[in-house]
C-alpha cells in the first residue's frame, strides 16, 4: 500500500514522502479499513513540524478518515465507517495511507447522508467541539454562548452543536462573520474582534448579563476579553492559544464572578473514545441537522506537500482532504 511517512520533524518538503508498505494484518478485536478519504488537520501539520508532544517515529500521520472495513470480524466486513483519534498519526500509524488498522470499536458506521469525503472532514473539529461544549461544559438550551474563531473548523462545529442544543450563539471573528455564514448556521449575533468592542457587544446582546459560556478557539489576546464577557458563574472552554502561550487576567474579577475555565484537548481521546462521540452525532448528520465542513481542496497522496502547506498557511478556506481509489 501507499502511505505518507516521516521519520524526523522538519519542513514538509524535507521530511514527507510516500512509501510503499505492506498492508498490516488486523489482530484480535481489530479491523482493517480501506481508506477512501482522509482530511488534513492543523494538528497533523504541527505534528510534522515537531510542535506536538508524544509523537513516536517513524510514523504515518492523519487523524480523520472514512472508508470500508475489508478485514476483521465477519459481521463488520463491507461496512462503511468513519473515525478519528488522538492516537493515530502520533503513537499509532494514521490515516494518510491506503489502509488503516484500528480497534473494531474505534470505527463508527458512516452516516449515509455523507459522502466519504464529507465524512472524512468531520472528525477532529466535531469531536473537539462535542468534548468541550457538551461533555465538559454541559451546554443548556437558551444559554447565550460566545464562540471565538467562529469561522474555523472547530468554531463552526461548536456553533452547529450549540444550535442543535437550542442555545443562542454569538460568533466572533477577527473579520465579522459574513451574512452567508450567519444565515447558514443560524447565528444570533456576529462580532468583529478587530473593529468592535467584544465585551460591550456581548453584554449588549445578553441584556447586560454576559454570556453563560464561551468556547474560545483562539486564546492568547482573546483570553481576558472572553473572561470579561462572561456572566456570573460563567464558564469558559479553551482549546489552544494563538501567538503568546502565556496570558494574564484580573484574578479578583475572576473570583468575584465565580468563573470556571476548563482546558480541552481532543488528543486525549483515542479512536474508541472518538467513535463513541461520532455515533452520538451520526443521526444529526443523517437528518441534516448537522452539516460537514466545506471542502476547499482534494488531493492525492503524491500532492502531500501542497496539501500540508495549504493548511499551514491558512489559504484553504475549508477542509483539505486526501482522496484514495475507493473515494466517492
Amino acid at each position: 500500500m501507499k502511505a505518507l511517512r516521516f521519520d524526523r520533524f522538519g519542513s514538509f518538503e524535507e521530511v514527507l514522502r510516500v512509501d510503499e508498505m505492506d498492508v498490516s494484518v488486523p489482530q484480535f478485536n481489530e479491523v482493517l479499513v480501506k481508506v477512501a478519504a482522509s482530511s488534513v488537520n492543523p494538528s497533523d501539520v504541527n505534528n510534522i513540524l515537531g510542535r506536538m508532544e508524544g509523537t513516536t517515529l517513524p510514523r504515518t500521520p492523519g487523524r480523520d478518515f472514512a472508508g470500508v472495513v475489508v478485514d476483521g470480524p465477519k459481521e463488520m466486513i463491507g461496512i462503511e465507517v468513519w473515525g478519528s483519534g488522538g492516537d493515530i498519526g502520533f503513537t499509532q500509524d494514521g490515516a494518510h495511507a491506503e489502509y488503516l488498522v484500528v480497534p473494531h470499536e474505534g470505527v463508527a458506521v458512516k452516516p449515509t447522508h455523507l459522502s466519504m469525503v464529507e465524512a472524512a472532514s468531520v472528525g477532529t473539529g466535531y469531536v473537539t467541539a462535542y468534548l468541550g461544549l457538551i461533555e465538559t461544559a454541559n451546554v443548556q438550551a437558551d444559554e447565550w454562548i460566545v464562540v471565538t474563531g467562529a469561522m474555523g473548523g472547530v468554531g463552526s462545529s461548536v456553533i452547529q452543536l450549540a444550535k442543535w442544543k437550542r442555545a443562542h450563539v454569538i460568533a466572533v471573528g477577527r473579520t465579522k462573520p459574513n451574512d452567508e455564514f450567519v444565515r447558514r448556521y443560524g447565528i444570533d449575533v456576529a462580532i468583529s474582534s478587530d473593529t468592535e468592542d467584544m465585551v460591550s457587544r456581548v453584554k449588549e446582546a445578553t441584556g447586560g448579563r454576559g454570556a453563560s459560556l464561551i468556547f474560545d478557539c483562539v486564546g492568547g489576546p482573546m483570553f481576558e476579553k472572553c473572561l470579561k464577557s462572561l456572566a456570573q458563574l460563567g464558564r469558559q472552554i479553551n482549546i489552544t492559544s494563538m501567538g503568546d502561550r502565556r496570558v494574564s487576567f484580573d484574578l479578583l474579577d475572576f473570583y468575584h464572578h465565580r468563573l470556571t475555565v476548563r482546558g480541552v484537548d481532543s488528543r486525549s481521546l483515542d479512536t474508541v473514545a472518538c467513535a463513541r462521540i461520532l455515533n452520538q452525532l451520526a443521526p444529526a448528520f443523517d437528518n441534516g441537522t448537522l452539516r460537514p465542513p466545506q471542502i476547499a481542496f482534494t488531493y492525492r497522496l503524491t500532492q502531500a506537500v501542497d496539501s500540508y502547506q495549504k493548511v499551514e498557511n491558512g489559504s484553504a478556506h475549508g477542509k483539505v482532504v486526501f482522496l484514495f481509489e475507493s473515494a466517492r
